[in-house]
C-alpha cells in the first residue's frame, strides 16, 4: 500500500529522508520513529555483532541506542552531521560503554600494570616530532578523506559500515581511503604509515 503525503504535503515516513525523520522524532512523531527504527536497529545490531558482542546483547544494545535516539532527537543538528553519522555516534558510544564493562579490573601486582619508564629526552623529542608530522599530514587531507580516515582508523568501522553511515557507494569509500593513505605515505613515509595503520 502506498502511504499518502500528510496534510503539509510532506512525504510519508517510509519515503522521508533520515534527517526529516529525525526532525519529526524530535517532535515526538511515533510513526517517524517506527520508520527510523526499522531503518537502523538491524544495522546497529549487525555493527555490534561484528564488534564481538553476542546476538542477544547486541539486540538489547541496539534497542537502547534507538531509545537514546528517541530521547535526544530534538537536539540533532543537521548542520553538524548527517542523521546516519549522528545515530552511529550514539551506537559507537554504546559499544565503548559495553567494552569497558567487559574489561576485568586491573591487578596492581601484574607486571604489565606498571607504567612504562619515562622516555629519554631524545626519545621524547622524536615522539613529539612524529606527533607533529602526523597532525600536519592529517590536516592536509580533504574533508571527505579525513572523514573516512576518522571512521576507519579512529572509530574502527568497516568499509561497509562507513558506506552506510555516509550513504555513499562502497567503491567511493575505498577510493577515498586509498587516496588518503597515499597522501599520508607521501607525507610520512611508507614505514611510518604502515606502523600507524598496520597497512
Amino acid at each position: 500500500m502506498i502511504e499518502p503525503a500528510n496534510s503539509q504535503g510532506e512525504p510519508p515516513p517510509s519515503e522521508a529522508t533520515d534527517e526529516a525523520l529525525l526532525r519529526a522524532v524530535g517532535e515526538r512523531d511515533r510513526d517517524a520513529f517506527a520508520t527510523l527504527f526499522r531503518r537502523y536497529a538491524g544495522r546497529i545490531k549487525g555493527f555490534l555483532i561484528r564488534s564481538g558482542f553476542r546476538e542477544g546483547e547486541a539486540d538489547e544494545a541496539a534497542q537502547e541506542v534507538m531509545l537514546s535516539v528517541w530521547r535526544n532527537a530534538a537536539g540533532y543538528d543537521p548542520a553538524r552531521a548527517s542523521a546516519a553519522t549522528w545515530i552511529y555516534a550514539i551506537a559507537r558510544n554504546r559499544r565503548i560503554d559495553m567494552l569497558r564493562r567487559r574489561r576485568p579490573e586491573p591487578d596492581p601486582d601484574d607486571p604489565m600494570f606498571r607504567p612504562d619508564p619515562e622516555p629519554t629526552p631524545d626519545a621524547a623529542a622524536a615522539i613529539a616530532a612524529r606527533d607533529r608530522a602526523l597532525r600536519a599530514a592529517l590536516a592536509d587531507l580533504g574533508p571527505d578523506q579525513m572523514q573516512v580516515v576518522r571512521l576507519a582508523f579512529f572509530d574502527g568501522l568497516s568499509h561497509a559500515e562507513i558506506a552506510a553511515i555516509l550513504d555513499a557507494p562502497l567503491g567511493t569509500v575505498k577510493s577515498r581511503l586509498r587516496l588518503a593513505m597515499n597522501r599520508l605515505r607521501g607525507a610520512l613515509g611508507d614505514g611510518f604509515a604502515a606502523e600507524l595503520f598496520d597497512d
